[in-house]
């Protein structure tokens, strides 16, 4: 089995790459003064930033399969160098096709985990994945249409609103069971709706955690929030409640902005968690 793919009972989890996005650490972290990060060293780059891993996961389950998340999509023609855009070619690289995909969940919906959900051809929105439903929470979709967020949610217009006129979404609530394998859990507060992919089969059990946590220095320091966490309080009680579900219960977890392929477990050690990579 590659690096990049791990058995949860019988779900086969596969970790795909779109690229990575690095931002300066105190931005991302505003409220965090630098020197906190010393206890951390391998969590920043040599240039005191923080690089995040753009993650989606390809679960196959009980006969079907899901793609969780998309990735920042397609880089426009007339943007500067990038480092994203990969998750195609990740795919075709390992010989899976877009139409195998019959569902893609999406954690929550800032830009990074919708951009290839949608592409437009001659004025035409078409959906990457031709097969799938698409899946995302209600909070979420609700919270695209407020002016208020319009900044949160920039690619809403051309990622995400063509899916219900094309017919293929579908908005949950609460907890939602893909199949008898995979739940979707509701974890508020990175975004409004924000969800975690549940996995329970043979006894063992793994989590696809979106956003509710970016950095393995939050396994420790689950307070500690981003400037993209919408909701600062619900992300802690959120972040917390996973760290520690996940320490007490051995949970595999995929972490989509940690260091590729980003599988690893939390543990503990001289009264300290800590993040370990598998």
């Amino acid at each position: 089995m590659p690096e990049s793919e791990v058995m949860v009972g019988n779900v086969r989890v596969a970790s795909f790459s779109d690229g990575k996005l690095e931002f300066d650490l105190c931005n991302f972290y505003p409220s965090i003064p630098e020197e906190n990060w010393a206890r951390y060293p391998e969590d920043v780059t040599a240039e005191h930033k923080i690089s995040l891993n753009l993650a989606s996961y390809l679960i196959r389950s009980q006969g079907i399969t899901i793609l969780v998340d998309t990735g920042m999509g397609p880089v426009p023609e007339d943007a500067p160098e990038s480092a994203w855009g990969e998750l195609l070619s990740n795919f075709e690289a390992a010989g899976v096709r877009t139409d195998e995909v019959d569902k893609v969940v999406m954690t929550h919906l800032h830009r990074d985990h919708v951009g290839w959900n949608m592409v437009s051809e001659n004025d035409r929105y078409r959906p990457v994945f031709p097969n799938a439903r698409y899946v995302l929470s209600r909070k979420d979709w609700e919270a695209t249409r407020m002016p208020e967020y319009a900044e949160r949610f920039p690619t809403a217009s051309s990622k995400l609103w063509p899916l219900e006129e094309l017919g293929i979404l579908d908005v949950v609530e609460g907890e939602y069971a893909i199949n008898g394998e995979l739940t979707a859990l509701p974890t508020p507060g990175h975004t409004p709706g924000h969800m975690s992919l549940l996995i329970s089969s043979q006894g063992q059990k793994g989590v696809v955690m979106g956003d509710a946590i970016h950095s393995p220095a939050q396994v420790q320091e689950w307070e500690w929030c981003s400037r993209a966490d919408m909701d600062p309080d619900r992300a802690r009680a959120s972040r917390r409640k996973l760290v520690e579900k996940a320490e007490r219960e051995g949970t595999l977890i995929a972490a989509g902005h940690f260091p590729a392929p980003g599988f690893g477990r939390v543990v503990r050690l001289q009264d300290r968690r800590y993040w370990q990579a598998l």
